[in-house]
This record gives structure tokens, C-alpha cells and sequence, in this order.
């Protein structure tokens, strides 16, 4: 593991995990892979050219031993950034204050096939786009599917103008998988992404999340499968 070289260019991975989960417990360190879901997402940064640091904050010392263990840095989070009344962007003004890279990545533990060589590319690509006016990047996953709410379609008609979905208009799910940024600008944003966010394709296997046990069973499916096309 290596920082990018230059003075104003280095990437600090943080791995944000929290002790507890109210959909699916015990979420972060769930069996995966040959360990657990937060070791395997360590164990994938490590492998990462262009990274300064590699950080695991939490408020479970269960979670920064392992961290510990893994060889990377473990930050001890305030009880009060891992509760979810407290809002998402004063957690980030706090993490911005605990590390020293330039650039912040966001790596969940959650996003399990996010594999090194796309950590890289998005690393790369993540500084090209900068030089274009770009503020940040994001991966996200192409979606094309019928939508409705309480009131009906949302992106589709009934009867004669119905379409088959690959002619639906093109939208996209934020995986969460990968998230760039200057440190900087988090902190000024409140959020780990700008309003001028560059968006990295990438495909499902790839944009796993793990939210739930089906999401979980999903990711592990997935996992165990060779990635017939991967973003690279």
C-alpha cells in the first residue's frame, strides 16, 4: 500500500462500521468469504495501490480489535456518531476531523465485491475527473425497471403505450461501494459526495450492498461467482 506520491493527493480509506444494525445484527462482521465481512473489506483495501492510510472507525471494540488485528488503524467512534437520530453529515464532520489524508474513501464493509483492481481504476479515474470540473465519484448501477408509487406508474404508461423495460428511461442505484472526495469538501458538503459527482458504471455483482439477510445471501452468491465482466 502506497499514497498517490504527490503533496495534496492522498486517499485515506476509512471503513465505517457500526456495533449495532437494526435491520440485519451484527451486520459488519458476518460471515464471509474466508472471515468476516469487515476483515474482508480490510483485507481487499490492503491490496490497494494508491492509498495513504487505511482506517476502521467504530464504536463496537469488538470491530476496532479486529482492525487492530488486520494491521490498520482503528479509531474508537463517539457513541454519539453511531446513532442514526444524530444526522449522517455531523458524523462526517467528525470523521473529517480524525483523518489526514486529502481525499476520503469510502469503503463499507457492506460492499463486499468492490474488489482492489475497481478501487483502483476509480482511484485513477477519480483525479482525472477532478482536472475536468468533476468534485467527486461514485459508483452506481445501471437500473431499468417499472417504478410505481401509492398513485400508480412513475415511469411507465399502461395499455397501448406500454414499453418493454429495456426502453424505459435509463436510471441509476447508488451502490455506496466506492465514494471519493476531497476531505475538504466533505466537511463543507456535510455529505461523503458533491453535486458535481462523476459516476463510475459498475455492475451488479459489483454494486452488492448488504442491507438485509436476502441482500447478505445475495452478496455471498455473488462473492463465490467469477465476474463474467468485470469494470475495468
Amino acid at each position: 500500500m502506497s499514497d498517490k506520491g504527490n503533496k495534496g493527493n492522498k486517499v485515506t480509506a476509512v471503513v465505517p462500521v457500526k456495533g449495532s444494525s437494526s435491520r440485519l445484527p451484527n451486520k459488519n462482521i458476518l460471515p464471509f468469504g474466508n472471515s468476516n465481512l469487515l476483515q474482508h473489506k480490510i483485507e481487499q483495501l490492503k491490496q490497494v495501490k494508491g492509498l495513504h492510510e487505511i482506517i476502521v472507525s467504530s464504536d463496537s471494540d469488538e470491530m476496532l480489535a479486529i482492525g487492530e488485528k488486520c494491521g490498520v488503524k482503528a479509531i474508537k467512534r463517539p457513541k454519539q456518531y453511531a446513532d442514526e437520530s444524530v444526522p449522517f453529515g455531523m458524523f462526517l464532520e467528525y470523521l473529517c476531523d480524525t483523518i489526514e489524508g486529502d481525499h476520503l474513501l469510502y469503503a463499507c464493509a457492506t460492499s463486499p465485491c468492490v474488489e482492489p483492481y475497481l478501487y483502483e481504476k476509480a482511484i485513477n479515474l477519480y483525479f482525472e475527473k477532478l482536472k475536468e470540473g468533476y468534485d467527486s465519484l461514485i459508483t452506481v448501477s445501471p437500473y431499468q425497471t417499472y417504478l410505481m408509487d401509492d398513485n400508480g406508474p412513475l415511469n411507465f404508461k399502461m395499455g397501448l403505450e406500454h414499453k418493454n423495460s429495456e426502453q424505459l428511461p435509463m436510471m441509476y442505484h447508488f451502490t455506496n461501494g466506492i465514494d471519493l472526495a476531497p476531505t475538504e469538501k466533505v466537511r463543507e458538503w456535510h455529505y461523503n459526495y458533491g453535486p458535481k459527482y462523476y459516476q463510475l458504471v459498475i455492475n451488479k455483482r459489483e454494486a452488492a450492498d448488504i442491507d438485509d439477510l436476502y441482500d447478505y445471501e445475495m452478496a455471498k452468491a455473488l462473492y463465490a461467482m467469477k465476474d463474467p465482466n468485470p469494470t475495468v
